[in-house]
């Protein structure tokens, strides 16, 4: 009875687990019949090279040890040595076992063969990458790139073309192990809410309850504290508006979701002042501590008043009716601002 373990065990959700690929993922070697082995599940799209096989057939030298599959008995590297062993007429071949997955079978024989032999030509990267985006959706573009020997662009410009992913998924796993959300822009909308709902909370925080990396955290912070959009502009959506012109196209200003108004002036303000936007820069901040006097009850305004002191009445008035018109103009050309981008 031949025993094949294998010392580690890959695990295939994490495509920063290498231990498919290493030397310690195979059993001992082992001698096995060339009769109980079964032809490979191979990435190479046209089989051997039967002058590949004739060299090494005739070659005095001794066949290295080919990789099998433990579960199927399926050759997963070394298709062109045993060939080349049926044609020396040998009854068996040493093989080293592979315990895994057939998807993570599919995955080693795609390495080992990119590793050395005979190369892999693009046509048979491109096939061997829809099969490992079919069984590894969750894998991000870079990371399926470097196991199939390909640009992470190309992954991406088949993962388009695939029907195969679920269109559920709404993030994958890099090289490095770690989620990230697949819509940035979603993503960016998200730490823009957790900031505007928590204005203190460190940037790991941010990063983690809107599913980003602490960078995009960093990146959407330092934009909402300019006053900027937390979307960058290669980022937001296209969307067009028709001009009379046949030539040239306008860009239509994205919607801004505005802040309701009510009559509590008091609990607009206070809606205002958890604002990022206005939290996080010189002016305004001098905005909000303006509009402070506007949220002021009643009450606060008598005690104001009171407090005028006689000689005073006619200049505080002056300066009052000053404030009044200024803040008129203000809310006239907020007005105009607000019809227009409706």
């Amino acid at each position: 009875m031949i025993d094949y373990v294998r010392s580690g065990k890959s695990d295939s959700s994490n495509p920063s687990d290498n231990a498919v690929s290493g030397a310690d993922s195979f059993s001992p070697t082992v001698e096995v019949s060339i009769d109980e082995l079964l032809s490979a599940d191979s990435p190479r799209l046209f089989g051997e090279d039967i002058s590949h096989v004739r060299a090494l057939a005739e070659s005095t030298a001794v066949i290295p040890p080919i990789v099998v599959h433990r579960a199927s008995m399926r050759v997963v590297d070394g298709m062109h040595r045993l060939r080349a062993a049926r044609m020396r007429n040998l009854d068996k071949i040493e093989v080293k076992f592979f315990d895994g997955t057939p998807e993570e079978a599919f995955l080693l024989a795609i390495q080992m063969n990119l590793a050395r032999g005979l190369p892999l030509s693009l046509a048979e990267r491109e096939a061997a990458a829809r099969r490992v985006i079919a069984s590894f959706p969750h894998w991000s573009d870079r990371a399926i790139a470097a196991r199939t020997g390909l640009a992470a662009r190309t992954v991406s410009a088949i993962r388009k073309r695939s029907t195969v992913e679920s269109s559920q998924l709404n993030a994958r796993i890099g090289l490095d192990g770690k989620v990230r959300p697949v819509d940035l822009v979603e993503g960016r909308l998200r730490a823009s809410d957790v900031i505007a709902a928590h204005p203190d909370a460190s940037l790991r925080t941010v990063a983690r309850k809107a599913g980003v990396s602490v960078g995009t955290a960093r990146d959407v912070r330092q934009r909402l504290s300019r006053g900027e959009s937390p979307i960058p502009a290669g980022l937001r959506p296209a969307t067009h508006a028709k001009t009379t012109s046949a030539v040239t196209q306008v860009v239509a200003p994205p919607r801004v979701e505005q802040v309701p108004c009510s009559g509590d002036t008091a609990g607009v303000w206070a809606q205002l002042s958890k604002d990022p936007s206005l939290r996080f820069t010189d002016a305004g901040r001098a905005l909000l501590r303006w509009l402070s006097f506007a949220a002021m009850v009643p009450e606060e305004r008598h005690s104001m008043l009171n407090a005028v002191p006689g000689h005073s009445v006619e200049a505080v008035r002056v300066l009052a009716e000053r404030c009044a018109e200024m803040w008129s103009l203000c809310a006239d050309e907020l007005r105009k601002r607000g019809q227009a981008s409706a």
